[in-house]
């Protein structure tokens, strides 16, 4: 498992699992000539996006950046469209860790496509429980009321399996949220009206988790928007903020869905710096 130190706080990516999604879809209104040189494709245009949910860990507490894609939660046809090849580990990752779900104290979603929450819940029998039973779960308001009153496009991502059974543990905010003295959520719209990011701030040291505006390394442009984007101009007016922000700063770049790296540091020009590449 790849980790990274933002000062007092070590991330490590767990196995969350993975997705192959249509990459036009992906990338919007780019043409594949020209996003398909930053990101490989295969031949039945489907990208490689992992699920990998972020262990925060600050010596008091252990915290999860999203929830991964979760075990048993799809039919073999709902895996054979959405590119499911592995389902969840996390109980694996966290055992080498010395953890176990019951150890972790928050979840910090950003939002609650089902890529992002079918891990908060797991079956016990014939019911859904959370999966980490003693931690709060935060979300944006926006976000936690159409997961539960979805219109007529969002239905389709935001799945009652996913939400009943953890109402008591969630704590939905508006605008901003301090998570901890070291973490804090921000509401961005975008990629879905209650998207939000985290930003950690720790030391010296800093990061940004842009979550789904921007899955991968491959949509550093703020104009390279997901066709999945509910309000593509509050992706690309966020995205352009927060990056803006990241590179004076000199941050982090932290990553869910990249099949390639886990983080990244880009200079003033946009080009790498450094980099965690995901071990393969």
């Amino acid at each position: 498992m790849e980790t990274l130190k933002v000062g007092n706080l070590t991330l490590t990516w767990l196995n969350g699992g993975v997705t192959h999604l249509d990459g036009g879809a992906m990338f919007g209104v780019v043409p594949k000539a020209l996003w398909s040189k930053r990101y490989k494709v295969n031949e039945r245009n489907l990208i490689e996006l992992r699920t990998d949910p972020i262990l925060i860990q600050d010596g008091k507490r252990n915290m999860l950046i999203e929830s991964g894609i979760g075990q048993n939660k799809m039919t073999d046809k709902m895996k054979r469209n959405f590119g499911v090849e592995e389902e969840s580990k996390i109980d694996e990752s966290l055992l080498k860790l010395g953890l176990t779900t019951k150890d972790i104290d928050f979840v910090l979603m950003t939002h609650l496509h089902f890529d992002h929450a079918c891990g908060l819940t797991k079956w016990n029998g014939e019911s859904l429980v959370p999966t980490f039973e003693n931690a709060v779960i935060y979300t944006s308001e926006v976000e936690w009321n159409e997961m539960r009153n979805p219109n007529i496009r969002s239905k389709n991502t935001y799945w009652k399996e996913n939400w009943s059974g953890i109402e008591h543990l969630v704590q939905p905010f508006s605008g901003e949220k301090n998570i901890t003295e070291e973490i804090s959520m921000h509401h961005t719209g975008g990629h879905s009206d209650g998207h939000s990011i985290v930003l950690m701030e720790s030391g010296d040291d800093k990061a940004l988790h842009l979550a789904d505006i921007l899955p991968t390394h491959a949509h550093q442009n703020p104009l390279w928007v997901m066709a999945y984007d509910d309000y593509p101009m509050q992706s690309i007016n966020a995205k352009k903020h927060w990056i803006e922000n990241g590179l004076q700063e000199d941050m982090w770049f932290t990553f869910y869905h990249d099949a390639n790296y886990r983080a990244l540091k880009w200079d003033q020009e946009g080009n790498i710096k450094s980099a965690i590449e995901r071990k393969k």
